[in-house]
């Protein structure tokens, strides 16, 4: 389980492609300070496996499934990650539960400069759109965030982030622009209710 507090922006510095796989090798000397084989840890939000810790360098293995879901596919060598270890038993939940497991993709619609902060637009697929609620949580390349708005516009959903300057600074969201692509995963209470409910409909 992770919380959606990026600890670290990585750099992928290698990727192997199979014709449904992909092995991916990143950097990143905090995530991987105490990091082996085995461990998880979340890029862009998506929950990975560890085959391989060196020398502030991971590697990965991505299947097609991951690939097709999220926005891992796309990545390139240079790219900036954001990047996660999971939460301690006796840890402090900061941000909010965030499984790893991507329900889907959206696109970086509009951005929009403040004082202190930028606003971000994201679309959303409209199967993910029932889960959110303002003021509610969302997690966004894995980064835990808060709802600020939701529309619709010519049949397209889409929903509002407000980026403070550490998130801005710290995170892919400070650079991220229209038409970049961003892995989502709603809240996962929001799916259980839902289930629990259809359960009881006769």
């Amino acid at each position: 389980m992770f919380t959606g507090i990026v600890e670290e922006l990585g750099e992928i510095v290698g990727i192997e492609r199979a014709a449904d796989s992909a092995r991916l090798k990143v950097r990143g000397p905090l995530v991987t300070g105490d990091a082996s084989s085995g461990d998880s840890i979340a890029i862009n939000g998506v929950c990975l496996t560890v085959t391989q810790a060196e020398d502030g360098v991971f590697s990965a293995d991505v299947m097609g499934e991951t690939l097709s879901r999220s926005s891992l596919g796309v990545l390139t060598p240079g790219t900036a990650v954001n990047l996660e270890r999971p939460l301690r038993p006796d840890g402090r939940l900061g941000g909010h539960i965030v499984q790893g497991h991507v329900d889907g993709t959206g696109t970086v619609l509009a951005r929009r400069p403040a004082a202190n902060w930028d606003v971000v637009r994201i679309s959303i697929p409209p199967s993910l759109g029932r889960y959110l609620v303002e003021k509610g949580s969302v997690a966004v390349d894995g980064i835990s965030l808060t709802v600020s708005a939701l529309g619709e516009s010519d049949g397209e959903h889409w929903f509002e982030v407000s980026l403070i300057p550490a998130t801005l600074e710290r995170t892919t969201l400070g650079s991220k622009q229209p038409g970049a692509i961003v892995n989502l995963e709603v809240d996962m209470i929001a799916k259980y209710v839902e289930r629990m409910i259809a359960g009881r409909t006769p």
